[in-house]
């Protein structure tokens, strides 16, 4: 998108001549952004933790609750959007999103409890086979969703886990070595669950090599989504991937405790023999209502939900999801996004010096939106740091022990926020060496 004509600078005016090229520009009124101090809009690059709320949200959930307050319990069979079939309506915008077939997709949940209920599913260890490969540095809820998952089947995580590990001195995971370890392991490992986008350093792990190589050596495999989803380009089903879960308050912008997703493959989903936890939203529709005992499946990934779909937390993503649609998906956002990286790594370099050390990798193709951060000036703390640019109306987040991440979000950011943000930080850092 930058194009011949345009070199970047740390000037102004390059902010200015790559927002007006920017065929997503518009986008950025489609989402209400937090107000600072002086009743500007921040500048909001924490898209990585919690989403821009979506200006169709309020009249989506309001359209829900007038939906109620009119029909009662009528509305769970009325109209278009009646409530009982609601989750459907998000199949195939979230289909596009993971590359995944609308019956291998479905919105349910939230993505812990959606991680428990598939590795019920797809971790079934043996005597021989009992090993389950995370990452060291795993979001602390799959570490411990896993580890109980190992207890539970009366196993030990000392013996069962499988940590991969960068080298020493090194943040980030190197794909040879990840893949030498999975390999190395492959007679003993059940499951490898995996991060898509490493949540701490912003790595997009080889997803597609990854699946390759465990299901050589006869393990299944899993990914959790969370920061991959809505920021990179996914193909889980032409990858192979066993299931994937996410959860949709962060890229997909649908607000704080959304509802969750996930992904089974279709060689997957009609097998009755895996083991699974049961509700009854996962009964085969035509006989759901005849509340009868015996379990009959839907014959799609439907057949994991336990529950009646939670209304008015989808609304929102709908609402977001129009939005993905509208820009033209994940192909669309993720061109500017590699813009929006390459001009923050220049003005990084240009402006910080050597100021500032990113741990996310330089490779275009090993990172999404998300740059991790650290301060590299003697006698200066990151939290500081950190703490003056929440105060100057910068929102992003701090993750212990000592990272700065910021996400420039293609559907609401623009190269001014990036470069504001820069100046923001500069003059941040030269208070704090004071």
């Amino acid at each position: 998108m930058t194009g011949p004509d345009i070199s970047l600078t740390t000037g102004a005016e390059t902010a200015a001549a790559l927002d007006a090229g920017d065929p997503l520009a518009p986008f950025r009124d489609e989402f209400c952004l937090p107000v600072g101090r002086d009743g500007s809009p921040q500048i909001y690059l924490a898209g990585n933790s919690l989403g821009a709320a979506p200006r169709a949200a309020v009249g989506a959930v309001q359209a829900e609750l007038e939906r109620w307050a009119r029909l009662g319990v009528a509305g769970h069979v009325a109209g278009e959007s009646a409530w009982a079939p609601n989750h459907e309506l998000l199949t195939e915008p979230l289909a596009r999103l993971v590359g995944g077939r609308p019956h291998e997709v479905v919105a349910m949940n939230s993505l812990t409890v959606n991680l428990h209920l598939l590795t019920v599913s797809f971790y079934e260890p043996t005597a021989d086979r009992h090993k389950i490969l995370i990452e060291e540095h795993a979001f602390p809820s799959d570490h411990f969703a896993v580890e109980s998952q190992i207890r539970q089947r009366g196993g030990d995580p000392a013996e069962s886990l499988v940590l991969a590990r960068p080298r020493p001195g090194e943040e980030t995971l190197r794909s040879g070595d990840l893949l030498d370890l999975i390999a190395g392991h492959g007679g003993e490992l059940a499951l490898v669950l995996l991060p898509g986008v490493q949540y701490y350093t912003g790595q997009v792990l080889p997803m597609a090599e990854i699946t390759a190589v465990a299901q050589e050596a006869g393990a299944r495999v899993g990914f959790d989504l969370a920061h991959a989803v809505g920021n990179v380009p996914l193909a889980l089903h032409d990858w192979n991937v066993d299931f994937a879960v996410w959860c949709s308050y962060k890229y997909l912008n649908a607000g704080p405790g959304a509802v969750g997703g996930a992904f089974v493959h279709e060689r997957h989903v009609r097998d009755r023999s895996l083991p699974k936890l049961l509700g009854w939203w996962g009964q085969r529709k035509a006989i759901r209502f005849e509340m009868a005992t015996v379990f009959d499946p839907i014959p799609t990934v439907e057949s994991w939900q336990l529950s009646n779909p939670p209304i008015l937390a989808m609304a929102p993503l709908r609402a977001s999801l129009d939005v993905f649609d509208a820009a033209g998906g994940v192909a669309a956002l993720r061109a500017k996004s590699q813009q929006q990286i390459r001009y923050l790594d220049y003005l990084l370099a240009e402006v910080l010096d050597d100021r500032i050390e990113s741990i996310t990798p330089v490779d275009l193709a090993e990172r999404g939106c998300q740059h991790s951060l650290r301060v590299r000036v003697p006698g200066v703390e990151g939290r500081a740091v950190y703490e003056a640019l929440k105060d100057a109306d910068v929102a992003c987040d701090w993750r212990s022990p000592d990272v700065i991440r910021v996400a420039p979000v293609p559907l609401y950011n623009s190269f001014a926020d990036i470069r504001r943000f820069v100046g923001v930080l500069d003059g941040a850092l030269a208070e704090a060496a004071r």
